[in-house]
């Protein structure tokens, strides 16, 4: 089959002949139909020590498919059958994994990337099937959209909350969809530029504000109050503190941004704020099929998301065009388009 294959940080992913996948016993394969990327695909090819994927490594986790072939021990999944799932799978049998929960199997999660290419392996136990009403590119977008749902709930929004989001990439919109859904009230966000300023209206914001501007007595005003919630989908250092300084008092911060480098905050400024301080990483089995039902059920407004669909000829230009500013939100690719 073909696959973009990464070989070394600096250089463009390359289109190569590599071996077909065969399912393991509890593993299918799938045709992949749409794969995203992600911008922690662009982190990982970057050079960072000790955070950078090796060389040959097939990239690829927000993916969609139909299943060409099964594994003798699999379950539930059928030939044919339309599924995502998560890009990892675990041992099927400790607590976490028999919970739908792999990323934290006891005997450590195994990655199940690889939608950079034709045809890629999932874990079944993890696999989410597609109903009808549901594109592949939906289908490929729940990935991404499970990361902003796995925050909310941890937030435990309350009724009418003020929320504000730290950036409007996918993963900000993602948790701007979510939120309004979940029960927030008014929601701003703040980004970069206003480049995608209807995006984030059309998931459900009021505003979007440009940071270079330091809107924070807009925010406020528009609010209402200071935002009761503060979701960090940034990943940059100084955006913790930024979170932080802009919460109210007994307020919570949701830091989902990916930082891989140092980063400084004063804990004694939370601490004297009385701040609930969270993390927000990866999701579940039941998230998944949550965002699956949600779309199902007619809302369908992160398909505005989608903003390219490239084959994989042109996928290691498009992948290099993201390092830099761009217009782009979301770019799949489509690996059988000509």
């Amino acid at each position: 089959m073909k696959a973009a294959v990464f070989k070394e940080a600096g250089t463009p992913l390359r289109i190569e002949e590599v071996p077909d996948p065969t399912p393991g016993p509890d593993e299918v394969v799938i045709k992949v139909g749409r794969c995203g990327i992600c911008g922690t695909d662009l982190h990982r090819t970057e050079g960072h020590e000790g955070y950078t994927w090796p060389s040959g490594f097939v990239l690829g986790h927000e993916f969609a498919g139909e299943v060409v072939a099964l594994g003798s021990k699999v379950e539930q999944i059928r030939l044919g059958d339309r599924v995502t799932a998560l890009p990892y799978t675990g041992c099927g049998t400790c607590e976490p994994c028999l919970a739908g929960n792999p990323y934290f199997c006891s005997n450590g999660l195994r990655p199940m990337m690889g939608g950079f290419a034709e045809y890629t392996r999932v874990g079944w136990r993890e696999a989410v099937k597609l109903p009808a009403a549901l594109s592949l590119a939906d289908g490929a977008l729940v990935e991404p959209l499970a990361v902003g749902l796995r925050a909310v709930q941890l937030a435990t929004l309350t009724p009418g909350a003020r929320v504000l989001v730290i950036g409007a990439g996918p993963i900000g919109l993602a948790t701007i969809f979510w939120a309004k859904r979940q029960g927030a009230g008014t929601i701003v966000a703040t980004a970069s530029s206003l480049r995608r300023e209807g995006l984030a209206l059309e998931m459900g914001a009021t505003k979007l504000f440009a940071a270079s501007e330091d809107p924070t007595e807009e925010i406020i005003r528009t609010l209402g109050g200071m935002p009761d919630v503060v979701f960090e989908a940034v990943g940059l250092p100084g955006m913790i503190a930024q979170a932080i300084a802009q919460v109210r008092p007994a307020g919570t911060v949701v830091v989902m941004g990916l930082c891989i480098g140092p980063d400084t905050i004063i804990p004694s400024l939370a601490l004297r704020k009385g701040l609930r301080l969270l993390f927000s990483n990866a999701y579940n089995v039941s998230i998944f099929r949550q965002a699956v039902d949600t779309r199902e059920a007619g809302h369908v407004e992160p398909r505005a998301m989608i903003t390219d669909t490239v084959s994989l000829e042109g996928f290691p230009a498009a992948f290099e065009a993201l390092r830099r500013r761009s217009t782009q939100c979301k770019v799949m690719l489509d690996p059988w388009r000509g």
